[in-house]
């Protein structure tokens, strides 16, 4: 039988390594939350991103895993991405009106090079503007989900449900492909980066409303490439 001592010695020491790392857990919080609508709060998100973090120090095998930060990154901004998802912002109803809101959006854009308001939208889409502007804050958070979550959005996962993870992901590099570098660019430092609407257009002196628009553009075009 293992003394209560040594438990109690054990788990002071994980604890401390969780303790040791929360500085970590907040950033990460403080970054995804700058992705997300004002609705989304930062201490919820922090929250729970420190129990992912105090689980996983718990059961920390320094033996199989050299970084302990390595092994609970990952999995602490997937707690927080979950917790997202588990707020199931997004009816049925609801995503098939952000898809009628992104193609017009894109229609607006295409004839006054800018973004409309909820109030032109609700009148473009003959919905309630009320409706029309919850389902917009729905989709910014859908839009720091990864890509595989934003294309159940209008298709209710169906088609996606048919294709398997290589072959979308084949599709995915292609489509990422037809676009030119400075496009590429801005999705890989706003899905692999990281980096908000205002950084990428600090970085590369072009407007929000541009790289929310290809961000659409790539989501549309994957979803043509698989039928959705």
């Amino acid at each position: 039988m293992i003394p209560n001592a040594y438990l109690e010695d054990m788990k002071h020491k994980e604890d401390q390594l969780a303790i040791q790392y929360l500085p970590a857990v907040k950033a990460m919080a403080f970054r995804l939350k700058e992705r997300l609508p004002s609705s989304i709060d930062f201490m919820d998100l922090a929250a729970i991103g420190t129990e992912e973090l105090i689980k996983l120090a718990r059961r920390y095998d320094e033996s199989l895993n050299d970084s302990f930060w390595g092994y609970a990154k990952t999995r602490v901004y997937g707690a927080m991405l979950d917790y997202l998802r588990s707020l199931d912002v997004l009816s049925r109803a609801s995503r098939k009106l952000v898809k009628a809101i992104d193609y017009a959006i894109e229609e607006h854009r295409v004839l006054h090079d800018e973004e409309p308001s909820d109030e032109e939208l609700a009148e473009a889409l003959g919905e309630d503007v009320d409706k029309i502007h919850e389902a917009r804050v729905a989709s910014s958070i859908y839009t720091v989900m990864p890509l595989h979550d934003q294309l159940h959005v209008g298709d209710d996962g169906a088609t996606l449900a048919a294709i398997e993870q290589d072959e979308l992901m084949e599709i995915i590099k292609t489509v990422l492909l037809s676009y030119n570098e400075r496009e590429q660019i801005i999705i890989q430092l706003y899905y692999f980066e990281e980096l908000t609407l205002k950084e990428i257009s600090e970085v590369l002196n072009i407007t929000e409303s541009r790289i929310s628009q290809i961000h659409k553009s790539v989501l549309h075009k994957i979803r043509e490439s698989i039928g959705a």
